[in-house]
C-alpha cells in the first residue's frame, strides 16, 4: 500500500512554519480589523496571536509525545493530527467531529482562494474567465501536491520566503517612518492613537470580536507541525516549527499593524483598504502597489497550496481511524503522496470554487461564515486532548517530553476559556451572529452524525475499541 516519505529537509519545514502564517488575512484583512476597532486592535492581534502560540504548544508537546512513544515501542516515528489525538484522548467521537470539521475548513479554503486567484488574473488579463483561472490554478497545485511531498516542500519554501522577504522590508521601512529618520515621511507620534477618537473609538466588544477575524487570518500555523511527520529528523523538526512560531507571529502579525496604527488614522478607510501598499507608497518607494499585488498573489497561492495539503492529509488520517472511506488510506504513489486523499479533497474544492460563482450570496455566504467559527472549536478541542494527553503521557511512563505546555493545567484551562468567552462574544456583533449560529449548527450535526454512523455500523466502533485497547495495552 506504501507510505509517507521522510523527504521534507529541514529548511523546509523551517521556511513553511515562517512563511505558514502569511496569507491574504495579513494584507487585506488587517486594514478592515483596524477600521472596526481602532488602535486597541492591537491587542486583539496580541492576544490572538497568544492564543495560537499555546495552541502551537499543545500541539507540539501531543506531537512530540507521540513520536516518543512510538519511537519507544516501535522505533517508527509515525505522527498522528488533531484528528486521531481527539479520539484517542476525547473520545471517537471528537476524533470524528474535529477531522471532519478540520478538513472541511480547510477544502473551504482552497475552493475561496481559488476563486480569489481566479479573480486577480482576470482582473490582469480580462481575456481569460475567472474560472478559467480558478480552475486552473487548482490544478496546477494539485500536481504539484500529487507529484511528491517533496515538490510541496521545496514550492513552498520558496514562496515563503519571497512573502518573508517583503514582510521584512515593510516592517524595515515602517520602523523607520515610525522613528521619524524616513525622508519623506513626518510621524504623528503617539498621538494618533487617542487623537482621533479615543484608543478604543468603537468601545471594548469588538476587541474581542476582532480575535475570531485574526485568528482565522492565522490559521496554518499548525502545517509545519503536519509536514514535520513527513521530514527527514520529526522529532527534531516538530520542536523547531513549534519554537519558530512565537518569534514570527508577533513579528508579522503584531509587528505590521503596530506599524499601521502608528502611520495611518484608524479611520483612514482609503489607505487602510490596501495598508501595506499604501504605507509604502507613502514612503516614496515606486511601483509599491504592483509590488504588493503580486504579493498577495503569491500568497493567496501559497495558501491554496497549503490547504490542499493539509486536508490531503487530514482525509487520509480520518481514513486510517476509520472516519473516512479506506479509499483514501492508499498511498500507491512511489513518492509517497496520498494520491486518492489529494484528488478527493481537490474535487470538493472545486465544488466549493463553482459556489463562489452559482450562488455567492447564499450558500458560498452560508460555508464562509462557519470557518473561522469551526476553527476555534477545533482549537478547543486540541486543548482539552492535551489535557488528556498529559495525564496519560505521565501514567505510561514516556520519556521526558522535548516540547512541554507551560504552566500546565493552569494556562491550558485559560486558554479554553478565552476561546469559549471570543466564541461567545460573536453574538454581541451583528455581522458575525450568522457565523455563530452556523458554525454551532455544524458542529451540531457532525456530533450526531457520528453517533447515527455508529448506531448503523456498531461493528466499526467495537473493532475501534479494540484497536484503541490494544494500543495501550503495547504502552502499558
Amino acid at each position: 500500500m506504501g507510505k509517507l516519505q521522510n523527504s521534507l529537509k529541514t529548511r523546509h519545514i523551517t521556511m513553511i512554519s515562517i512563511g505558514g502564517v502569511i496569507g491574504t488575512g495579513l494584507f487585506v484583512g488587517t486594514g478592515k480589523n483596524i477600521l472596526s476597532t481602532g488602535p486597541a486592535v492591537i491587542f486583539s492581534y496580541g492576544i490572538a496571536c497568544l492564543i495560537i502560540v499555546l495552541i502551537m504548544q499543545m500541539v507540539g508537546e501531543m506531537a512530540s509525545g507521540e513520536l516518543a512513544l512510538g519511537m519507544k515501542q516501535s522505533g517508527d516515528p509515525e505522527m498522528g493530527t488533531f484528528a486521531s489525538y481527539a479520539s484517542k484522548y476525547v473520545g471517537e467521537w471528537a476524533g470524528f467531529t474535529v477531522g471532519w470539521l478540520y478538513w472541511a475548513s480547510w477544502v473551504f479554503i482552497v475552493g475561496l482562494e481559488a476563486a480569489l486567484i481566479g479573480g486577480m488574473i482576470n482582473a490582469w488579463f480580462p481575456v481569460i474567465p475567472v474560472w478559467v483561472g480558478s480552475v486552473g490554478i487548482t490544478l496546477l497545485m494539485t500536481l504539484i501536491n500529487v507529484y511528491s511531498v517533496k515538490t510541496f516542500g521545496e514550492f513552498e519554501y520558496w514562496v515563503s520566503f519571497f512573502k518573508v522577504t517583503a514582510i521584512v522590508v515593510f516592517l524595515i521601512v515602517g520602523t523607520l517612518m515610525i522613528l521619524g529618520v524616513w525622508p519623506t515621511f513626518e510621524p504623528e507620534g503617539f498621538g494618533i492613537l487617542f487623537n482621533h477618537g479615543g484608543f478604543a473609538p468603537q468601545g471594548f466588544v469588538p476587541i474581542l470580536t476582532a480575535i475570531v477575524f485574526v485568528i482565522f487570518s492565522i490559521c496554518g500555523a499548525e502545517v509545519a507541525a503536519i509536514a514535520a511527520a513527513e521530514s527527514e529528523n520529526p522529532a527534531k523538526n516538530i520542536v523547531r516549527a513549534i519554537r519558530n512560531v512565537v518569534f514570527r507571529l508577533g513579528l508579522f502579525f503584531v509587528g505590521s499593524v503596530t506599524i499601521m496604527v502608528f502611520v495611518l488614522r484608524w479611520n483612514d478607510a482609503e489607505n487602510l483598504a490596501a495598508p501595506y501598499a499604501n504605507i509604502l507608497r507613502m514612503a516614496g518607494l515606486p511601483i509599491a502597489a504592483e509590488i504588493m499585488q503580486v504579493v498577495i498573489f503569491v500568497s493567496l497561492v501559497s495558501v491554496l497550496n497549503s490547504a490542499l495539503y493539509t486536508s490531503s492529509r487530514m482525509l487520509l488520517e480520518m481514513s486510517r481511524q476509520g472516519d473516512a472511506p479506506k479509499f483514501f488510506s492508499r498511498i500507491k504513489n512511489k513518492r509517497g503522496a496520498p494520491v486518492p486523499a489529494i484528488i478527493g479533497s481537490t474535487i470538493v474544492a472545486y465544488i466549493c470554487a463553482m459556489l463562489y460563482f452559482i450562488s455567492p450570496d447564499v450558500i458560498f455566504y452560508f460555508l464562509g461564515n462557519c470557518v473561522g467559527g469551526l476553527m476555534i472549536i477545533v482549537y478547543i478541542f486540541i486543548a482539552i486532548s492535551q489535557i488528556r494527553f498529559r495525564k496519560e503521557f505521565i501514567k505510561a511512563n514516556g520519556p521526558e517530553l522535548p516540547i512541554r505546555m507551560w504552566m500546565f493545567p493552569y494556562l491550558t484551562y485559560a486558554t479554553i476559556f478565552l476561546l469559549i468567552a471570543v466564541y461567545i462574544c460573536q453574538v454581541f456583533i451583528e455581522s458575525l451572529k450568522p457565523q455563530f449560529y452556523l458554525s454551532t449548527a455544524v458542529f451540531l450535526v457532525s456530533v450526531g452524525l457520528f453517533f447515527f454512523m455508529r448506531k448503523m455500523k456498531p461493528s466499526l466502533s467495537q473493532s475501534k475499541n479494540e484497536e484503541v485497547e490494544t494500543l495501550v495495552s503495547e504502552v502499558n
